[in-house]
C-alpha cells in the first residue's frame, strides 16, 4: 500500500509548530538563527529544513506538507524547548478549525503557574493542554497540577504528556487516572520506544482514557532510518500488549524532516507487511479522530510528482 492508495484520512497526532523558538531551559538558550538553523543547549543545529529561510515553521508552511502528504488534520502540541507558543497557536485554531487541534502551554516549573494554566483551560482558545513531563522536575501529581487536570475534565480537554525515561512519573500518571477517569491522556513518543523500559509506558493505555502516540519515532529510530523496520516491529509488539485501537500515529513535525520528507513519516507503515490494512486504518487516523474529535476531515487527493 502507498499513500497513492490511501482509502482513509490520516491524522498526525503529534507536530509542532512556532513563529520563533525563544527559550532558556535549565539555563540553557534555545533560539532560532537563519536557514532553519538554531542554538539548541549551546549547539548550532539544523531544526528546520534549510529551505526554510527564515526560520518560521508556521502553519502555512505545515499545511502544505500535509496536503502534499494527505494528511487530513494534525494536533500540535507544545515543548519547552520552543518557548511558549499559546498566542500564535490560538490563532491556528480560529483559523483552520477543521485541520488542527492545538495545545496550550503555561510555565510549570514557575511557583504559582496555576492561575495561567486555569484562565488557559477556561477562556476555550485551546483544545488540550500539553506537560512535557520528560523536562520537569516537579511531580506530575502535585495539589496544583491536580487541580488543572480537575478543571480540564471539566472542560472536556485532553492531556498531551511526555513522560521521562526513567519512568519515575509512573505512579504519578496512575494516581492521575485514577482521580480523572474522564480526562483523555495521550503519551507521546511511544513511551520513549529506544529505552529499556518503554513497554512500561506504553501499558498505560491499559486504562479507557490514556492512549499512546508515535510523535519521534523515526527519531528515536533515525540510526536505523528508513523504512525503520525496528519502529514497525516496535507499533506490532505494542499494539499486541495494549490493543492497536490505543495507539496513534504521530510526526513529531518538523524537527524529523531535516532527515526524512513529511511523507516519509508515515508511509513506511504504509508499506509494511506486519500490520493489516484495518490496523494501519486505525493507528494511521481512526484512533486520532476519535481520540480528538475531528468531525470535519477534508478529503485530499493524491498529487503526483512531476518525475513520475
Amino acid at each position: 500500500m502507498t499513500v497513492k492508495d490511501l482509502d482513509f484520512k490520516v491524522i498526525d497526532a503529534h507536530s509542532h509548530l512556532w513563529l520563533r523558538q525563544d527559550a532558556l531551559v535549565d539555563g540553557k538558550p534555545v533560539f532560532s538563527l537563519r536557514n532553519g538553523r538554531a542554538i539548541f543547549f549551546g549547539d548550532e543545529v539544523q531544526m528546520l529544513p534549510p529551505f526554510i529561510v527564515d526560520s518560521r515553521n508556521t502553519a502555512d508552511v505545515f499545511l502544505s506538507n500535509m496536503d502534499y502528504a494527505r494528511v487530513s488534520g494534525a494536533v500540535v502540541v507544545q515543548e519547552f524547548i520552543d518557548g511558549i507558543q499559546n498566542e500564535y497557536l490560538a490563532g491556528v485554531r480560529r483559523g483552520w478549525p477543521d485541520r488542527f487541534r492545538v495545545c496550550a502551554m503555561c510555565d510549570f516549573t514557575r511557583p504559582g503557574f496555576l492561575e495561567d494554566a486555569l484562565c488557559l483551560v477556561s477562556c476555550r482558545a485551546f483544545d488540550g493542554i500539553a506537560i512535557p513531563g520528560h523536562r520537569l522536575s516537579r511531580p506530575l501529581n502535585d495539589p496544583e497540577m491536580m487541580s488543572m487536570y480537575a478543571r480540564m475534565e471539566r472542560f472536556g480537554m485532553f492531556l498531551s504528556l511526555c513522560l521521562h525515561e526513567d519512568n519515575h512519573q509512573l505512579p504519578e500518571v496512575e494516581e492521575i487516572v485514577a482521580s480523572f477517569p474522564g480526562l483523555k491522556i495521550a503519551v507521546g513518543h511511544f513511551g520513549m520506544v529506544t529505552t529499556p523500559g518503554w513497554m512500561e509506558q506504553v501499558r498505560l493505555a491499559r486504562h479507557p482514557n490514556v492512549y499512546v502516540e508515535s510523535g519521534g519515532i523515526t527519531w528515536l529510530f533515525n540510526d536505523e532510518f528508513y523504512p525503520f523496520d525496528g519502529a514497525v516491529r516496535a507499533i506490532r509488539q505494542a499494539a499486541d500488549e495494549v490493543g492497536i485501537e490505543k495507539l496513534m500515529w504521530g510526526s513529531d513535525y518538523p524537527r524529523t524532516i531535516t532527515a526524512i520528507t513529511y511523507r516519509m513519516s508515515y508511509d513506511f507503515i504504509l508499506k509494511s507487511d506486519l500490520l493489516t490494512h484495518d490496523e494501519k486504518r486505525l493507528f494511521l487516523g481512526d484512533n486520532a479522530r476519535r481520540f480528538y474529535g475531528f468531525d470535519n476531515l477534508i478529503d485530499l487527493p493524491y498529487i503526483r510528482n512531476m518525475s513520475e
